[in-house]
């Protein structure tokens, strides 16, 4: 076992909880400080997990910090990721990698130039869910995938985040926010996507925040609310995607795969270990598949300790920044096609990060 990995975690909001709650069981990593905007609240935060809390700028400088875990909001993710990459750290953040590809470009670029690593968010597809799935495809269950249909949708955060105005505004939307899990899961399993459709609308419903302090405080919506994308893998692979924070019921499918010789339900990329079921061409009835690869009892942080590791052993690490920045130039060419409605070829090329064998653990070497 070699030394943990020091992290400093910049940006203390809800977000960051889901990531205390599993750093003290990862091995290879180690808090050591907390930072965010409000230095109290990241000194009271500090407080509660047994480090110092302390300002962004004090965080970046520290000695004793290798690692920034970027919990800032979306708008924030390519500064903070540049000044902590200037500082000779290496960065492991919250999606998407940026705003823009205009923005994340620089970032990958400076990382690529300092010898150090860029990881994203989500790390969710490392769980034995989506790595379950993966291997049953790998493994010909369902034959020849064709294609894959994705329909996620909620009536909006706003009913349950008590500070949900950051969805609504550039960098959120049920794309840029939920996107990500299905988006890298798609490409986890059919490769890159090389062209893009799709079209996007936002209804004139008022958005109010529904719990909290600020309950009843009306959200401007400045992003679309409703996207449906068509797809095309370099594998020939056709997937169609809806995500939506206009939907108050439904009874569409999740996460299917459709093969030559059988169905995938593939279960919630925003979570970690649920079951994936098959139906195949013979029976068409669906049972249970075994548990067959992925990082087992997972939750957030585990990329970052998978990019620790890789580190400590020079590989590849699972969930790297040139597959963050594939999928936000996706979600951009989504935004493309709709407005100027014309087909958008995505040009980058990511490498398809390794299966996570079962068993393996993110934080031993």
């Amino acid at each position: 076992m070699g030394s943990p990995m020091k992290v400093g975690v910049v940006g203390v909001g809800v977000i960051s909880q889901q990531y205390f709650d599993h750093l003290p069981s990862l091995d290879g990593l180690e808090l050591t400080a907390v930072a965010d905007l409000d230095v109290d609240r990241a000194r009271s935060i500090g407080a509660t997990q047994g480090v110092r809390g302390t300002s962004v700028d004090e965080l970046l400088a520290a000695d004793d910090v290798d690692v920034v875990l970027n919990l800032t909001i979306p708008a924030a993710h390519a500064e903070v990721a540049t000044r902590a990459l200037t500082a000779g750290k290496h960065v492991y953040g919250e999606k998407p990698l940026a705003l823009s590809t205009e923005q994340a470009a620089p970032v990958l670029e400076l990382a690529n130039r300092a010898g150090l690593r860029v990881g994203s968010a989500p790390d969710t597809v490392l769980g034995t869910g989506i790595q379950t799935a993966r291997a049953a495809l790998d493994d010909g269950l369902i034959g020849t995938p064709v294609g894959a249909s994705v329909a996620w949708s909620a009536a909006g955060h706003e009913l349950w985040h008590p500070a949900p105005a950051f969805y609504y505004q550039p960098g959120g939307g049920p794309l840029l926010d939920m996107g990500p899990y299905y988006l890298t899961s798609l490409v986890t399993f059919f490769g890159p996507v090389v062209r893009v459709s799709g079209s996007g609308t936002r209804s004139t419903r008022e958005r109010t925040i529904a719990t909290g302090p600020n309950a009843g405080t009306p959200i401007p919506v400045d992003v679309d609310t409703h996207v449906v994308a068509i797809l095309e893998h370099e594998s020939g692979v056709v997937s169609t995607v809806t995500v939506s924070f206009e939907v108050w019921a439904t009874r569409s499918p999740l996460f299917e795969v459709y093969g030559t010789a059988g169905t995938l339900g593939v279960p919630d990329p925003n979570r970690f270990s649920d079951t994936v079921s098959i139906a195949d061409a013979e029976t068409r009835e669906w049972r249970d598949l075994p548990t067959s690869a992925g990082y087992a009892d997972a939750g957030r942080g585990y990329g970052l300790a998978d990019m620790a590791h890789a580190i400590a052993t020079d590989r590849a690490h699972r969930a790297p920044g040139e597959l963050a920045f594939h999928v936000l130039e996706i979600m951009e060419a989504v935004g493309t096609a709709s407005r100027e409605h014309v087909v958008v070829e995505v040009r980058s090329r990511p490498a398809r990060p390794e299966t996570v064998p079962l068993g393996a653990r993110p934080d031993t070497w």
